[in-house]
């Protein structure tokens, strides 16, 4: 492996580190209706587990709720029993044909609660990208070990992938900072 392609690789799973941070964002509940809440919420059917958006059409009739439409009526017990067992605070409401949420306004103590679940998944990210990072590291220290690099290649090596990873951090702080402003913005 050469020192542009651990670069690249490293890139790639500084894209992929940050991908999951926005989509862990959009998990969380700010006062506000979205499928993302719950489209992924392991519900125990047919026999196996599967996501809710496998099973059921989830819609968003105002701000504040959603409904959930199953194409299996049989299954509005486990979407229900899935949907509590998330422990997001959720209650989902049967009527016999759907399921409907309402999504409570948040307290200031559950805004407080989720402002630190933002900065943790952003750390959780950083971490990603400092784990990236370090194996290109090894990657640059072996070929240096092999007499491929010289120590002048390996500096210039070390400095483009520590760009990129300030790159990457600074956006990972902007994307927290903007998430945690929504979040306290009542």
């Amino acid at each position: 492996m050469s020192v542009d392609q651990a670069i690249t690789k490293s890139v790639q799973d500084f894209e992929k580190a940050t991908t999951h941070m926005k989509e862990e964002f959009s998990r969380l509940q700010i006062g506000r209706a979205s499928a993302a809440l719950i489209e992924n919420v392991p519900v125990e059917v047919y026999g196996q587990s599967q996501p809710l958006k496998a099973i059921a059409n989830i819609s968003i009739p105002d701000p504040r709720s959603l409904v959930i439409q199953p194409w299996d009526r049989g299954s509005l017990a486990a979407i229900e029993k899935g949907i509590v067992g998330i422990g997001v605070g959720l209650n989902p409401i049967n009527d016999g044909n759907l399921i409907r949420i309402n999504i409570p306004p948040l307290t200031e103590e559950r805004r407080a609660e989720l402002a630190k679940k933002v900065k943790q998944l952003a750390e959780e990210a950083k971490i990603s990208v400092r784990t990236a990072r370090q194996d290109a590291h090894n990657v640059f220290k072996k070929l240096k070990a092999e007499s491929e690099l010289t120590e002048d290649d390996l500096r210039d090596a070390d400095k483009r992938l520590q760009t990129k990873v300030d790159e990457v951090n600074g956006k990972i702080d902007e994307m927290a900072k903007t998430k945690e402003a929504d979040i306290m913005k009542i």
